[in-house]
């Protein structure tokens, strides 16, 4: 499987471009990456139920790079929750590990596809209707936040993405200000990721027929291509969030995470 130049061209366009969204929305990029991946990854003779594997845990890596890179630049606003990280970062990290060291290793790369196809769905129908919430409902107790992070970590390994898809619904559902949901989100990838990526690395170890320059389920090559180029457009996507008008802009990226969810259902049915 040659580095080429075309496939380091595919992959820093995808990094650049998930980078942003990143920034933009608090999605940590995943919901884009991991598609995109499962096609390099395919397209270079690694076995479906392999690739989706591996797109997934290689995604989430890139997350621990991107998340550092977008949250400093929200945190600079004073935008970041950071009552709210401290509360949920130990159910995430108890979720992603049960995720990433036992369930992720057990389920075949086709039925993790139509987990993620479901998920990206349901995440594009909730950007789509931008549904508000009640407005007497509040953030739940320390107890209530622990379980929503357990969700939040365990749903995030096994779909690869920065656990956005759920926080920032789950935070404007009780009342968190968008801006500061999107914020928070982006400082929870952080322990998303540390998270799922130990536990991806270990539950790889001995798994046949890995590509060249695999560590576990993680692919270096499209790892330090994509983080370091997310990592120039993570702060970028963080300041445009305070200046666009994301409501118009969740609407277009929703339609595009459509057709995501469609391919990974295929690819899902297919493998």
């Amino acid at each position: 499987m040659p580095f080429e130049i075309s496939l380091i061209l595919e992959l820093a366009l995808l990094g650049l471009t998930t980078g942003f969204l990143a920034g933009l929305l608090g999605i940590g990029g995943g919901m884009m990456m991991v598609p995109f991946i499962t096609i390099i990854l395919s397209g270079r003779g690694v076995s479906p139920d392999l690739a989706i594997k591996m797109a997934i845990a290689t995604s989430m890596a890139t997350i621990l790079f991107t998340s550092v890179s977008s949250v400093r630049a929200h945190h600079k606003r004073g935008a970041v929750r950071w009552d709210l990280v401290k509360k949920l970062a130990p159910g995430i990290v108890l979720g992603g590990a049960l995720a990433s060291l036992g369930v992720f290793a057990l389920l075949k790369g086709s039925w993790l596809a139509l987990v993620f196809a479901g998920f990206v769905g349901f995440s594009a129908t909730q950007m789509f209707l931008d549904k508000k919430p009640a407005p007497t409902r509040q953030v739940p107790g320390t107890a209530g936040l622990l379980g929503a992070g357990g969700l939040i970590g365990f749903l995030s390994g096994l779909v690869g993405a920065g656990g956005g898809f759920i926080s920032v619904p789950f935070m404007t559902w009780c009342n968190v200000a968008i801006h500061n949901a999107v914020a928070t989100s982006a400082a929870l990838g952080f322990p998303i990721a540390l998270a799922n990526v130990t536990g991806y690395i270990f539950s790889g170890q001995g798994v046949q027929n890995l590509p060249p320059m695999s560590f576990g389920y993680i692919w270096l090559p499209a790892l330090a291509v994509i983080a370091t180029c997310s990592v120039i457009t993570a702060p970028l996507g963080a300041r445009a969030a305070h200046k666009l008008p994301v409501k118009q802009l969740k609407r277009v990226f929703a339609s595009i995470l459509y057709l995501l969810a469609a391919y990974m259902l295929y690819k899902g049915l297919m493998a």
